[in-house]
């Protein structure tokens, strides 16, 4: 599909693409072998505390032991 980019640098995305993102506001913008990729992202509101994500990590069943290999892991790589 062509899309043209105004004189103030915007696109705006055809209906037959944008019909797969309903609910998306924003995307993230990356260029990859010279093409432009656009990926949906979901804005995490600030209010969330960290009470509040302790208690998804305890709902999720995630352990302090798990966290630490994780930890590891993106250590190595």
């Amino acid at each position: 599909m062509l899309v043209k980019k105004t004189s103030k640098n915007q696109i705006t995305l055809p209906k037959k693409i944008i019909k797969d993102f309903p609910h998306v506001e924003y995307f993230e913008a990356k260029v990859e072998d010279g093409k432009i990729i656009l990926t949906p992202v979901k804005i995490v509101p600030a209010n969330i505390t960290l009470e509040k994500i302790r208690e998804k990590i305890k709902k999720l069943g995630v352990t302090e032991k798990d966290i630490k290999e994780a930890i590891k892991w993106a250590r190595k790589n």
